[in-house]
């Protein structure tokens, strides 16, 4: 548990330039605080400790904002970015380096047991308010676009947005880094209607020539 808490610490400087120091993290940074929590009461969850994990993860909710459930399952150096209103549920699965931003939720669908919660690879980006909804697979290095909705399986190195998100992009070598810059994320609907708009206009240019030809 010590080293996985390292390696949150650390990846708070390894993906946060507004970090100036350990003592400004550990005190003041509300997705570390989250993390803390969640890591003792995933220990005490895996010990079969009734209630205290529950209640820890409530408190860790009341003070943070962000909601983690101590059955979820997240690996090493994940950094949750201001955190606030980040919801994880209980059969959520999260691989190793990891980032979300604000609002995300890793969320069920409906009343089912079993796997009802998503399943991220390594290195996956999720935007902030972007809802992961039901017991899918996002694959490793994926980048999710702000307030997206993905409700089916996202393959590896792809990039999603859209309600309902859609692959926009995908490629098969390992994405670079563990970033994402939101404006400049390509808008492939408005890019149809551009070349619908320019389709438009060279047709009435054509029937303005014919129509020109005809009284000469």
């Amino acid at each position: 548990m010590l080293k996985a808490i390292k390696q949150d610490l650390q990846a708070v400087f390894d993906r946060d330039p507004a970090a100036t120091s350990w003592l400004e993290v550990v005190l003041t940074y509300a997705g570390f605080h989250a993390m803390l929590a969640y890591r003792m009461s995933h220990w005490l969850k895996t010990h079969r400790v009734p209630f205290i994990p529950r209640a820890i993860s409530q408190l860790a909710r009341w003070l943070t904002g962000i909601e983690i459930h101590p059955s979820a399952t997240i690996g090493t150096g994940f950094f949750i970015d201001h955190g606030m209103g980040v919801v994880i549920g209980e059969t959520a699965e999260i691989g190793d380096y990891v980032t979300l931003f604000q609002g995300v939720t890793l969320g069920g669908t409906g009343k089912e047991r079993g796997k009802r919660h998503p399943t991220l690879g390594n290195h996956v980006v999720v935007g902030a308010g972007a809802k992961i909804l039901g017991g899918i697979t996002v694959g490793d290095n994926v980048k999710i676009g702000a307030n997206s909705v993905v409700l089916k399986n996202v393959p590896a190195n792809s990039t999603v947005i859209g309600v309902p998100a859609r692959v926009i992009k995908s490629q098969g070598e390992r994405l670079p880094d563990a970033t994402m810059d939101h404006s400049n994320l390509p808008d492939p609907i408005s890019d149809r209607f551009l070349a619908l708009e320019q389709e438009l206009i060279e047709l009435r240019k054509k029937l303005e020539n014919q129509d020109s030809s005809r009284l000469f």
